[in-house]
């Protein structure tokens, strides 16, 4: 199980800290700089708040130059850095492992151009994703990854994790949206990766960097490539009365060749903390239900429709029902995207999501796992996931303030990733590996691809001050041989 970062890191020599919040101020002007023990308190954590680090000082840029100047002082006097977005991240990518200097993003949050015509747009890192998406609508464009907390995370952020959402069974991640970054390196400079154009000739920069997690430098601005809205939708919610209909349903859906732009589970225990806050008409008694929806043209789209209503019923959904309007569709997605906020109704005043992927064939068992697995360590786990590409999202519900109860959790949360990896998935499909997955990154990786991903990281980041204790088991630079284990079988021990 991973040791997290204490709460509270090494006091910083007196001098040392009023020299650099001295510095932050003269970068940004001092209502730009955070340095009051209150308001440490709220960026100690990200939405994994498990994992708890206060920063030395929080600093709030608005330009590039800005965070140019914030990381040169860094270097120049020893100090940690890291970029903060909205703190939506579920995997600790936001804590600053040993205090330092926090760059807030969330003033940078400017939408610089929008080129419908080339389809691209330029943001800045602190551009909430449904500012973007509401910007764009009157030119009939979207940008398409919209993670859950699309009304609150950032572009940057999503470029940080490479985020996911529903609509990526169809559309694609962040990386397959990101057309350019304007990135400032661990020692100050800028750099442009891609840009407007497609296919920029070279390496894949801009793939490397999205997904990297902070860990090669800061990202300043975005390229992002729009997408036409679709002439027509049809969204269905399949009603079932057990999970493995649901997920076979599922699996069936996909081998038939259809590709629906989104397939959403909810089981039973998540319809009722969404049911009870926003009375949808949900079915209480039904074991699972799945959002399924297909977009495009809208001729031929009703019979893809029809088909998936008949797999559905082969399976045997009780009912399915039919979002006949636009505020019917529109009501289904609310209960999906603010599903998370409504877990507070289910009486536990803390949880922690997990982020696992399986092979869709593999949803029944990872489900059933799931289920023992509450049982096991006497835990409260509802579920709410991207079922069309296998990425599961347990949640499993406690009170952070019982350690036996956080105990519960890790260990928990350990048996179903490592069951994940056993079935020949992944421990993270679009949070990131943060602090919380660092431990399972020898699961999935040998030695030697650790130790290629190390050197890769120092190419960007030399002196590891950027973002420190992410992603990678390291220490010194390169992969701890106590810690780097070889690549088990895939049928790992649990």
């Amino acid at each position: 199980m991973n040791t997290f970062p204490s709460p509270t890191p090494p006091a910083p020599n007196p001098a040392d800290h009023a020299r650099l919040v001295a510095r932050m101020r003269a970068i940004v002007g001092a209502d730009n700089v955070l340095t009051a023990t209150a308001d440490m308190a709220a960026y100690e954590c990200d939405g994994f708040t498990i994992a708890k680090t206060k920063p030395n000082v929080v600093v709030f840029p608005t330009t590039t130059e800005h965070i140019v100047g914030i990381v040169q002082a860094c270097n120049e006097l020893g100090s940690p850095f890291l970029a903060r977005g909205a703190g939506t991240s579920l995997a600790g990518g936001c804590v600053l492992v040993g205090g330092g200097v926090m760059i807030a993003l969330a003033r940078m949050k400017r939408i610089l151009e929008i080129n419908a015509r080339d389809r691209y747009a330029v943001v800045e890192p602190g551009v909430v994703n449904v500012w973007l998406t509401n910007a764009l609508k009157p030119f009939g464009l979207h940008y398409a990854p919209d993670p859950s907390s699309q009304g609150a995370c950032t572009i940057g952020g999503n470029v940080a994790t490479n985020s996911g959402g529903p609509h990526t069974l169809k559309y694609g991640v962040t990386v397959n949206h990101i057309l350019g970054v304007e990135l400032v390196l661990p020692d100050g400079r800028v750099v442009t990766c891609g840009g407007p154009t497609e296919d920029a000739p070279g390496y894949d920069l801009v793939g490397t960097i999205v997904g990297s997690e902070g860990t090669f430098g800061i990202v300043s601005k975005v390229w992002v490539r729009l997408t036409k809205n679709p002439e027509a939708y049809r969204t269905l919610l399949g009603v079932f009365e057990t999970i493995d209909d649901a997920t076979s349903t599922i699996s069936d859906i996909i081998g038939a060749g259809i590709v629906p732009a989104a397939l959403e589970l909810l089981d039973k225990t998540m319809l009722s903390a969404v049911e009870a806050a926003f009375k949808f008409g949900f079915p209480l008694d039904a074991e699972a239900v799945v959002i399924m929806e297909v977009d495009g043209l809208a001729a031929g789209l009703q019979d893809e429709a029809d088909r998936i209503e008949g797999i559905a019923t082969k399976n045997r959904a009780r009912e399915v029902r039919k979002a006949n309007t636009e505020p019917e569709r529109m009501a289904l997605w609310k209960a999906r995207k603010q599903a998370f906020g409504t877990i507070g109704r289910l009486g536990f005043p803390s949880y922690c999501t997990q982020d696992g992927v399986v092979p869709r064939t593999k949803l029944p068992d990872i489900m059933r796992h799931i289920q023992a697995t509450a049982k096991k360590y006497n835990l409260g786990i509802c579920n709410v996931f991207h079922a069309g590409d296998g990425n599961i999202h347990p949640i499993l519900m406690f009170d952070e303030r019982d350690p036996a109860q956080v105990k519960a959790v890790l260990d928990a949360s350990h048996d179903i990733l490592s069951e994940c990896v056993a079935l020949g998935g992944s421990v993270t499909g679009e949070h990131g590996i943060g602090v919380e997955k660092i431990d399972f990154m020898p699961l999935m990786f040998t030695t030697d691809d650790l130790n290629y991903m190390v050197r890769l990281r120092t190419a960007f980041n030399p002196d590891g001050r950027c973002s420190p204790g992410k992603m990678l088991p390291t220490a010194g630079g390169c992969a701890e041989p106590s810690v780097v284990a070889t690549k088990p079988a895939r049928r790992a021990a649990v």
